[in-house]
């Protein structure tokens, strides 16, 4: 599966089920064994995990939350609603699938950007950063929810370390974009 991957002659997905049926097929491991490996627990949590970020896209809400804080703070300047763009993924991430987050704020960046008449890479690195920053819940992050599940963690230990962690990238992040990739490229 590994090499047929990197090769590129399936998508991932199609060869991790080709294998996994490979696998059961010659007897490394039996029916009973692959479904007692599958975290049902998890399993639904992702499946509830999309099912939120589509309603929240579909009702626009996400669009609205985002719009909204940004709109409202866009007067302070770049590097304020800057800070404030990566607040908003990194809280959105941890309620939401990052993915969806990105896709939902990535273009409301853009167009922050576009009004304040500076360059959108900061901008757009500091959505993709803020929505890579899920630490604080199980559900923002696909590894935080395999490591919920296969740990057994509580919801609740994830904010003890997460949430700190956090602010802390959020300040660095918020400090350091803009000295990277400026709002005004040379």
């Amino acid at each position: 599966m590994i090499v047929f991957a990197a090769f590129h002659v399936l998508p991932i997905a199609a060869l991790a089920l080709i294998a996994a049926i490979f696998v059961v097929f010659t007897r490394c491991l039996d029916i009973e064994e692959a479904r007692g490996a599958i975290q049902w627990r998890i399993l639904y949590m992702i499946f509830g995990m999309l099912a939120l970020g589509a309603a929240m896209e579909k009702t626009g809400a996400a669009h609205l939350i985002a719009g909204g804080v940004t709109g409202a703070v866009g007067h302070f300047g770049p590097r304020v609603t800057l800070s404030v763009m990566y607040l908003v993924a990194t809280i959105l991430t941890e309620l939401i699938s990052n993915n969806a987050v990105a896709l939902l704020i990535t273009p409301i960046a853009f167009e922050i950007a576009a009004t304040m008449g500076v360059d959108a890479r900061p901008f757009a690195v500091a959505v993709m950063f803020g929505c890579a920053a899920s630490f604080a819940t199980p559900i923002g992050h696909q590894t935080n929810t395999y490591v919920f599940g296969a740990g057994g963690y509580r919801f609740a230990d994830f904010p003890k370390i997460g949430a700190p962690l956090n602010i802390i990238l959020w300040i660095v992040a918020s400090i350091l974009i803009p000295v990277f990739w400026p709002f005004v490229p040379k």
